[in-house]
């Protein structure tokens, strides 16, 4: 091996390496200036309507005549549709806690959270952004996708407020479950006749996304996982790492309706695992069934009364309806 030139590689790659990294403290510093000058045009807007005596007509005089001058010395961006955007996003925003005071994300990411009307729900998108690197198409995907609502859906009444206050927060087993998770990445209609080998293989070809649809910790160990006694074999459909909850978290992929033999079979996965694979440091493997038809009170009846590993879930391969979720969240226990 040439070690100048590989030594003359490894300097290049640490200057350009650099550069990138000024380049995007550039750009995050571009548009932190950007959202603090739109606010403020906001603030001065509002405050400019105050001082009117027909507050709304006024108000609409200031932004028609604000516009004009601004886009004749400025250029493009200060249209009278935007300007009312800045004005709103004053008043959604003036008495905003802390994260929302810095202003993390890009103005792209907080005109796609002010059309969100639930302030509550509202807050836990524009923590977990912040919090995930969310880009704006994730965003708007984990919204599409009713995230908020899912996890509300698997939580106590007197924990979701948290969700407003914190996001979403990994301590238990529980905490990191989503039912039902949306698949829709994968191409598959709903009522398609697929195998669970072709799910299987559109999950790993769309890992990114099925990860991000897991959650917070999650890493791919690996699918078919075999492991053997008493000279049998088995295998594991796919086998990830939660580094939050430090333990593994074993996937079984049943197409169909799930069956009390499901529950048994991730039982005795999670039985091996807890005996032979995890270390006595990690935690507890979870054991997950992921079924496109769930019925609860099987589940209910099959698994002891305080099981903290064995779970299933719905899964789904279309969006969900919005509308369908808030009744379920308004008419649960």
């Amino acid at each position: 091996m040439d070690l100048t030139n590989y030594d003359k590689n490894k300097f290049f790659k640490k200057v350009a390496e650099l550069l990138k990294e000024a380049r995007r403290k550039v750009i995050s510093s571009i548009n932190k200036t950007m959202v603090i000058t739109y606010f403020e045009i906001g603030k001065m807007i509002v405050i400019e309507e105050q001082g009117g005596e027909k507050r709304a007509e006024y108000g609409k005089q200031v932004i028609n005549e604000l516009s004009s001058r601004l886009t004749n010395e400025f250029g493009k961006g200060f249209s009278q549709r935007n300007l009312e955007q800045m004005r709103q996003f004053y008043l959604i925003y003036s008495n905003a806690q802390t994260l929302s005071a810095e202003f993390i994300l890009s103005w792209s990411h907080y005109l796609r959270l002010m059309r969100i009307e639930d302030e509550e729900e509202r807050r836990f998108y524009e923590i977990e952004a912040a919090a995930n690197n969310w880009s704006l198409r994730e965003l708007r995907r984990q919204f599409d996708s009713a995230l908020y609502q899912r996890l509300v859906l698997s939580k106590n009444k007197d924990k979701v407020k948290q969700l407003s206050i914190s996001g979403q927060i990994i301590e238990n087993p529980r905490d990191s479950l989503k039912d039902p998770y949306i698949l829709e990445f994968v191409g598959l209609p709903e009522k398609s006749n697929y195998s669970e080998s072709e799910l299987e293989q559109e999950l790993i070809d769309k890992l990114e996304h099925f990860l991000l649809e897991l959650g917070k910790g999650f890493t791919f160990v690996g699918r078919q996982v075999r492991f053997t006694f008493n000279d049998r074999h088995y295998r594991i459909d796919l086998v990830f790492y939660n580094r939050l909850l430090q333990c593994f978290v074993l996937i079984d992929l049943k197409i169909g309706e799930i069956s009390h033999e499901d529950l048994g079979k991730i039982q005795m996965y999670v039985n091996y695992y807890d005996r032979n694979v995890k270390l006595q440091y990690e935690n507890k493997t979870i054991g997950i069934v992921l079924c496109r038809e769930k019925n609860d009170t099987l589940v209910e009846i099959t698994l002891p009364e305080d099981n903290d590993q064995i779970f299933a879930s719905k899964y789904q391969t279309v969006l969900p309806s919005k509308e369908e979720l808030k009744w379920l969240i308004e008419n649960r226990d």
